[in-house]
């Protein structure tokens, strides 16, 4: 089963790439640290809704774009 953070992660990642944007970039853009964006794209950590928005902000979407449904979540 996967966990929030891991599916919100997963969410950021395909966001990225279908914008075609690097790992790196959207960190720069985000204001996030490069090695804190991969702990993200990875789950490993939860980010506030503050670092949500900030990621939205570059990726030009909707924080509900990247936040998964209930039956992602098995609920």
């Amino acid at each position: 089963m996967n966990t929030l953070s891991q599916l919100v992660g997963k969410n950021i990642r395909r966001h990225r790439i279908s914008s075609g944007i690097n790992q790196e970039s959207l960190a720069l853009m985000a204001e996030i640290d490069r090695s804190y964006m991969g702990r993200i794209e990875r789950g490993e950590v939860n980010i506030t809704v503050d670092k949500l928005y900030q990621i939205c902000s570059v990726l030009q979407c909707e924080a509900a774009d990247l936040l998964p449904s209930l039956d992602e979540l098995g609920k």
